[in-house]
């Protein structure tokens, strides 16, 4: 890792919260802090001013970045004699680990950009329902590895994309329930013509493994991204956040009959925070640094967290 960070200067500018804060421009977005607080997940941290600081400066830089790529596909297939009449979302992918807030960046994201003037159409997947069901994962004895790479149904994953990226009008994704801890079977999100399509999910940088045969083409999800963001944390806060979120799913969620996790409810403090470490020791940890945290310097642009999950630092990457 630090040898990778020997190179951000050459990879990227950054900016401090504060100067971040002063590229928004004319550009505002109309939110109330009651709004702001429903976009927040659990154990999260989401305030207006946070919205103003930092998502609307990324609003208006993802405005930029798509009005670009609009301008670009227009001249090429002109220049091609290729005119594509379909509507061809622009797709933002986000990435980071278990517990950094990634769904709540992907939230106020989507909620901002659709409140621009131009009252851009925007729709939001998470990758979780792209998992194996776990009857599958069972099957193959992959529970213990759920989150991982192989634990996805990539070759469905990658053809939902490609018909975003095709035209397609309606596209469907499945659904994931955290309740469940389960695919929702015979449930879909549909996406019906949308500006922007953001993709949110643990590994959407993923890259090729040193397991891969390389001899082989192939493509993966960012292949299909127009811009993409890392949601990002040294570990001892991640790992802060993932027990306060399992002590607060065991006060709530765990408490529901119908939850995978009902059999933790009644679990002391102790126990609770043991079987956390646990996970976190086992699972997620090795998964953040075997396949998430080394997909971070190929994002656009790192949002770098600190106490509280306020954003601190911003790197965009050089263009």
């Amino acid at each position: 890792m630090a040898n990778q960070d020997l190179n951000l200067h050459t990879l990227y500018t950054s900016h401090t919260r504060d100067a971040w804060a002063n590229l928004g421009g004319h550009m505002s977005v109309k939110m109330t802090e009651e709004e702001v607080k429903k976009l927040e997940g659990l154990n999260d941290y989401l305030s207006l001013e946070e919205v103003e600081t930092v998502y609307v400066p990324l609003a208006r830089l993802l405005y930029l970045h798509r009005a670009t790529q609009y301008e670009r596909n227009t001249r090429v297939n002109g220049f091609l004699n290729h005119p594509h009449a379909a509507k061809i979302p622009f797709i933002i992918g986000i990435a980071g680990s278990v517990a950094v807030g990634k769904s709540t960046t992907a939230r106020i994201i989507q909620t901002v950009l659709s409140r621009l003037q131009e009252r851009l159409k925007v729709s939001l997947i998470t990758t979780d329902g792209f998992l194996y069901p776990n009857a599958v994962l069972t099957e193959k004895q992959m529970m213990s590895r759920k989150g991982f790479p192989e634990s996805y149904d990539v070759k469905a994953l990658l053809e939902f994309l490609n018909d975003l990226k095709s035209g397609k009008e309606i596209v469907h994704a499945p659904v994931y329930s955290h309740l469940t801890y389960d695919r929702l079977e015979g449930v879909y999100e549909t996406v019906e013509q949308a500006d922007i399509v953001i993709i949110e999910g643990v590994n959407v940088l993923q890259t090729p493994t040193i397991e891969d045969d390389r001899t082989k083409p192939r493509v993966f999800v960012s292949d299909f991204f127009d811009f993409s963001i890392y949601v990002d944390a040294e570990e001892d806060l991640i790992i802060k956040w993932y027990l306060e979120r399992f002590r607060m799913l065991r006060e709530t969620a765990f408490q529901d009959p119908s939850s995978y996790f009902h059999k933790f409810k009644d679990l002391a403090d102790e126990e609770a925070d043991h079987m956390a470490k646990s996970i976190w020791e086992t699972v997620n940890r090795p998964n953040l640094y075997e396949n998430i945290l080394p997909t971070k310097f190929r994002s656009d642009l790192i949002l770098r967290k600190g106490e509280g999950h306020k954003v601190e630092e911003i790197l965009v990457r050089r263009v």
